[in-house]
């Protein structure tokens, strides 16, 4: 029997009191304002029990978590408010969607050997809907399995927030849920007042170059190979290489391999792009609790005549980038200073993307935020993923569940896919698309 999911109901929810009259516009900070109109989801898969009371359990989750996710919109109130063009959120609490689902089929039937394209029916919506500048900030979805197992989705605006506001959400939905004893600290949206758009010729970043139909495949490292990568790629130079440091540099060698290979150059330029918080860089640094974007790219560059690619020295350039980001522009990115720093970083990292003579690999990663503690009352994900989000040359990473490996998610060209499948070196520390079993 073909599998089969079915929307049950939607609602919208609302935060659990009005928004004060003072926060009712947020008004975006130079960096939400280059951000793209895309949703970025994250899935979350929970185990089932043995209760034979199926809706009953259905309709208990889905009463706890649309309760507790009204009493945290209370504290993220742009996130049920409403884009008004690319210049502030109106926070009127006009709500957020909730869908609940079912699926004829039990969780182990997913996730035994995962098809990263059927893990796509668990989204609310698709990343790139119009839906984004107009409609729900944020969406999500519970699907429930014949197993009593449950599917969480949420699908966030990348305008509301970065990874960081993001997962602060999500752990505090879910110790709102569970009625944990653990003190949240509520969010504060700063946007505008401390980060004022003052150059308005700051572009927004085009996901143009994600309607091409790439390849998406998982690489998961473990922790006993992460230690044997960080130890073949230390140096003098950086004689600890951090766990992302020592796969990115790995997949960064893979991909410039393919792509040098698929296009019979023997040498081609290539540069890796690598998310990081930049909230406590600045001088003075952003509170912890600070909500929105503040989140940048530090570069790395292979020059086309360089032949040899050594893992010891790719990691000396990751590392070399994201000490240039935090000297030369998080720490002077500050006051009236931000707008020209954060504006002409856009600018060329655009540049970068856009151009037919190098190579530009994105890598985000969701590493370190402790995703896997998202318990809303029926226990720990046994599993979480990013489904959905096919754009060539990206690199997503996440956590394993023992907080140890790391899952990379990367995304290529069919052509170049295949030869990084193929790749000795990555097979060699890599499992590739492993049971979650």
């Amino acid at each position: 029997m073909a599998i089969a999911l079915e929307i049950v109901s939607r609602e919208t929810i609302k935060p659990s009191s009005p928004t004060p009259p003072h926060l009712k516009i947020y008004n975006f900070s130079v960096v939400d304002k280059s951000q793209p109109s895309m949703y970025v989801p994250l899935l979350f898969f929970y185990p089932g029990t043995c209760d034979t009371n199926r809706s009953g359990r259905e309709l208990e989750i889905n009463q706890k978590l649309k309760t507790s996710l009204s009493e945290t919109l209370k504290h993220f109130y742009p996130f049920a408010g409403r884009i008004k063009g690319n210049d502030f959120i109106e926070c009127n609490d006009h709500g957020v969607e909730y869908i609940e689902a079912r699926i004829n089929c039990s969780l182990e039937e997913v996730i035994e050997e995962p098809e990263l394209d059927e893990l796509e029916q668990f989204l609310p919506i698709s990343v790139l809907s119009s839906e984004g500048t107009i409609g729900f900030l944020l969406l999500v979805q519970a699907t429930f399995f014949e197993c009593g197992a449950v599917a969480l989705c949420l699908s966030v605006s990348h305008k509301v927030g970065d990874a960081a506001t993001y997962s602060a959400f999500i752990n505090f939905w879910a110790a709102t849920a569970s009625r944990s004893s653990e003190v949240m600290i509520s969010p504060v949206f700063m946007g505008a007042s401390i980060f004022p758009p003052i150059d308005s010729s700051i572009p927004q970043m085009s996901l143009e170059f994600a309607q091409q139909k790439p390849v998406t495949k998982r690489f998961v490292f473990d922790a006993h190979k992460l230690a044997k990568i960080r130890i073949k790629a230390a140096n003098k130079k950086v004689p600890q290489p951090s766990r992302i440091e020592a796969v990115s540099a790995l997949i960064w060698k893979c991909v410039v391999t393919a792509s040098r290979s698929k296009l019979g150059y023997s040498s081609r330029p290539s540069v890796w792009a690598l998310s990081v918080n930049l909230r406590t860089r600045l001088v003075p640094p952003l509170p912890e609790n600070y909500a929105g974007n503040y989140a940048g790219m530090f570069l790395a560059r292979l020059e086309g005549d360089e032949l040899d690619l050594h893992l010891h020295d790719l990691v000396y350039r990751i590392r070399k980038g994201k000490k240039e980001v935090f000297e030369s522009y998080a720490e002077k990115a500050h006051g009236d200073e931000v707008a020209s720093t954060f504006g002409g970083f856009v600018k060329s990292l655009l540049t970068l993307a856009s151009s037919n003579d190098v190579d530009m690999y994105a890598c985000t990663s969701w590493c370190k935020f402790e995703l896997y503690e998202a318990d809303f009352g029926f226990g720990r994900p046994i599993w979480l993923s990013i489904p959905g989000a096919k754009f060539v040359n990206s690199i997503v990473l996440t956590d394993t569940k023992d907080g140890n490996g790391v899952e990379a998610w990367v995304t290529l060209t069919k052509g170049e896919m295949a030869l990084m499948e193929s790749n000795e070196e990555l097979l060699e520390f890599a499992a590739v698309n492993p049971s979650i079993l």
